[in-house]
């Protein structure tokens, strides 16, 4: 089972990063704390208030550095950029400016003073102080986000991640099988999602990033938080969960229903309802091809809702991407005519909510592949009804 990517490609993608800051004009990247830093050089920094920064200048031959906090060298140097030898570690002391030390790791790239660097892109996320600090010395360069740069290569995903992808999904299947197979009746939507947490632990995830169990008429609610409602006989309840294995995303969302020891069955109107929504999941699935809009396998799954009468119970777009984080680009939702391309790797989540009554949502994470979708969900979309 993959659990890691391979030290050999944090040289790969440093090169490419590097070609694409070059065809964007760019002088050098800039990335803090987050995905970035952790998709360039291994590295999953503590996000402190002291600053971390991957300087990447794009030259060939220039050094990569990492500027580290000295009491965060040790972490720094194990990880695998600094281990196969291209990214530099830097520390600065607690006394020292860590902005400094950026300008003058920048200016040595450029081959003269600080204002001769004209163009750095930062990472997205990178605090408002340290852009601030960085403007202040590097003041004849114009500023722009690293996203931009990076989005191209974050978006298609290699071999290796794509395991990393699958090891998570099918570890998130189980623990939602788990969970749908009880006991569900009595207990707190709180408790049940604890119990999640615990799970996706045991099923090899480092980390359990959100659990949302929605029963009864929190159905209805997307981001519904777990709280201290007690579970019933005669309702529905979506189980959207997920976490990290080796830093990539699990998301997997099922709806069950709970018939209860009185063996209330779902009504009419929520196994249309409930049909309706696997239909538009499965024909927004089977779109997926290289070259399709992100736009148009949204409006496959919003045009078959809407032709049943559910148009506006559908609130939320159809899909996000997702890697070393648990949304990112590229986003299926109206609006967005980027193609898909091989290796791009997102969610197909429709979902129909019945404000006040209850609400439905099937999800998988599928990969763009040469010839159609690869979904690395494997858990059943048929409506599960259980005693619970």
């Amino acid at each position: 089972m993959t659990t890691s990517i391979p030290e050999a490609r944090y040289p790969e993608r440093l090169a490419a990063a590097r070609r694409e800051a070059t065809r964007s004009g760019i002088d050098a990247l800039l990335i803090g704390v987050g995905a970035d830093l952790r998709y360039l050089a291994g590295y999953e920094a503590l996000p402190l208030e002291r600053l971390t920064l991957l300087v990447l200048p794009s030259a060939e031959g220039t050094p990569a550095t990492l500027v580290v906090p000295r009491l965060e060298a040790t972490p720094a140097m194990g990880c695998p950029g600094v281990r196969t030898g291209v990214i530099e570690v830097a520390t600065w002391e607690e006394t020292e400016d860590p902005i400094r030390l950026v300008a003058t790791r920048l200016a040595a790239a450029a081959g003269g003073p600080p204002e001769a660097v004209t163009a750095v892109a930062v990472s997205d996320g990178l605090r408002a102080a340290f852009v601030l600090g960085l403007q202040a010395v590097l003041p004849g360069a114009r500023f722009s986000l690293a996203g931009a740069v990076l989005r191209a290569l974050r978006m298609v995903k290699d071999a290796d991640e794509v395991a990393l992808l699958r090891t998570a999904a099918q570890g998130a299947d189980r623990v939602v099988d788990a969970i749908a197979a009880g006991p569900l009746v009595g207990r707190t939507e709180v408790d049940v999602a604890r119990e999640v947490r615990d799970r996706l632990l045991a099923e090899g995830h480092e980390t359990g990033s959100f659990w949302i169990v929605a029963s009864g008429p929190n159905s209805a609610s997307p981001h519904h938080e777990a709280g201290d409602r007690i579970i019933a006989g005669g309702e529905p309840i979506v189980i959207d969960i997920g976490g990290t294995v080796g830093g990539y995303g699990s998301d997997i969302t099922r709806t069950i229903w709970v018939t209860g020891p009185e063996g209330v069955q779902p009504d009419d109107e929520f196994r249309r309802l409930y049909e309706v929504l696997r239909d538009a999941q499965q024909a927004a699935t089977d779109a997926v091809r290289p070259g399709i809009a992100c736009e148009a396998l949204d409006a496959v799954a919003r045009d078959w809702i809407t032709a049943a009468g559910y148009g506006p119970r559908f609130i939320h777009r159809t899909g996000h991407g997702i890697g070393l984080e648990g949304h990112e680009e590229p986003y299926l939702v109206a609006g967005n005519g980027e193609a898909l391309g091989e290796g791009m790797a997102f969610s197909v989540e429709p979902g129909i909510y019945l404000e006040g009554r209850y609400g439905a949502r099937i999800e998988d994470i599928v990969i763009c592949g040469p010839d159609g979708p690869v979904v690395l969900n494997e858990l059943g979309r048929e409506l599960r009804v259980v005693r619970g």
